[in-house]
């Protein structure tokens, strides 16, 4: 069983930087299709960035250039650095997890969520 422990969420002002971090246990971390996800207050959850076992990486439009996703197979650890952060940016981040071949296909495993807030 994988488990998931989000940190490093915090309130910042716009134009700031935050980097969170997710630990991952209870699996070989290498072999697991690391992804973040969001949901902002009366909004639906949505990708915002994904990377691959080997490291390819993936990212929801209104993120790209801003934030960076990378993982540190040696620490089993999720990061994703965000910077020039918006009000937008608001939500709940969750880290997830899943096996799957090719890293295609639904995530199995969340952690408990992270709160981002950035004020204007």
């Amino acid at each position: 069983q994988v488990q998931l422990v989000e940190s490093g969420g915090g309130s910042v002002q716009a134009g700031g930087s935050l980097r969170l971090s997710c630990a991952a246990s209870g699996y070989i971390f290498d072999r697991l299709c690391m992804g973040w996800f969001r949901q902002a207050p009366g909004k639906e959850r949505e990708g915002v960035a994904r990377i691959s076992r080997s490291g390819a990486t993936t990212y929801a439009e209104s993120v790209k250039g801003r934030f960076t996703i990378s993982r540190d197979n040696a620490k089993n650890t999720l990061y994703l650095q965000m910077n020039s952060l918006k009000p937008e940016d608001t939500a709940i981040y969750y880290c997830a997890a899943h096996s799957r071949t090719f890293c295609v296909g639904a995530y199995d495993y969340w952690g408990q969520g992270t709160q981002v807030t950035v004020s204007s």
